[in-house]
């Protein structure tokens, strides 16, 4: 059995739970790395990330790099004498700090790859209209997400799941794989797979908010698929009468028409709104004007007429 020495990497929630459960399970994880503390929010206060939280609980001590290449960082992560780094939804690393460690460095990623390989790999699997995801345990290597396989975990996506729904259950599917793959590590018995690229491989680039306007020439299916592959964060938007609208839930309909083009839209101003696309129409369910909160059809239809 090798005896570990731990570092950790990540920032948002979603690298908690992997955290916590090698700190619950004895791992001598002796540094955590997070993004910097900065403003948020209208008030613009100090925030800390997630993982810096959990870590400050548990006494770990914590780096918050501007730079991952600078010499005096180096030289700090250097004095942990750390033999395996851990990356869970952190940034891109220079060679100079995943190289460094004598196992190497190894990354969750929120996907079975080589699939979806990029920023945004839970997204673009249900955009896309996959039935079925994962996570990946693998060693980091230059080019991104490329590295040697060590455990996958599949994942069904279902008929309405949204983005918000999937990442919950791969946040803890992750964590549970991240460990296996310590446990593994540290009794010296571990899977390192070439990536498999004899296909075609679809990638999960980094989603903007000006990109998540919704195309209502596509097709009901390709419409629901892009709203919920974008919800709850950052969410598709479109206009309806010249105000803005974060659209969050919508439900297919079996019927064609209720306009002449693309974007047309019936309602009753009580309780539903129905929207054309290229196919059939969708109905809207949950939506939030700009200035205004998120809601359901009718709660905005009670107080707002279209």
């Amino acid at each position: 059995m090798q005896d570990l020495r731990i570092i950790y990497m990540g920032t948002p929630e979603f690298a908690v739970p992997s955290l916590q459960i090698l700190v619950e399970n004895g791992f001598n994880v002796v540094a955590v790395i997070t993004a910097p503390d900065r403003p948020k929010g209208r008030g613009q206060k100090v925030a800390t990330t997630p993982v810096k939280d959990y870590a400050v609980s548990q006494n770990i001590p914590v780096l918050q790099p501007t730079n991952l290449k600078s010499p005096e960082f180096l030289e700090e992560l250097k004095s942990y004498n750390a033999n395996l780094q851990i990356v869970v939804a952190f940034r891109m690393l220079p060679v100079a700090v995943w190289d460094m460690p004598e196992i190497g460095t190894f990354n969750l990623h929120g996907s079975l790859l080589p699939q979806y390989r990029g920023a945004a790999p839970i997204n673009w699997a249900i955009i896309n209209g996959e039935k079925e995801t994962g996570v990946t345990t693998f060693f980091l290597k230059h080019e991104i997400d490329t590295g040697n396989i060590i455990f996958q975990e599949k994942e069904t996506i279902e008929e309405d799941d949204t983005v918000g729904d999937v990442y919950g259950r791969l946040m803890e599917k992750g964590a549970h794989l991240v460990l296996k793959t310590v446990r593994a590590i540290q009794a010296g018995d571990y899977p390192q797979e070439p990536q498999d690229t004899n296909q075609e491989i679809k990638h999960a680039p980094k989603i903007f908010k000006e990109t998540c306007e919704i195309d209502w020439t596509k097709s009901s299916e390709e419409v629901y698929n892009f709203i919920r592959g974008l919800s709850p964060y950052p969410a598709a938007w479109t206009h309806l009468n010249g105000k803005k609208f974060k659209i969050f839930g919508a439900k297919k309909l079996d019927f064609t028409s209720v306009g002449e083009k693309p974007g047309d839209y019936e309602t009753d101003n009580k309780s539903y709104l129905h929207i054309q696309t290229g196919g059939n129409a969708i109905a809207i369910t949950q939506l939030q004007m700009e200035g205004k909160k998120r809601m359901d059809i009718k709660s905005f239809l009670l107080g707002n007429t279209l």
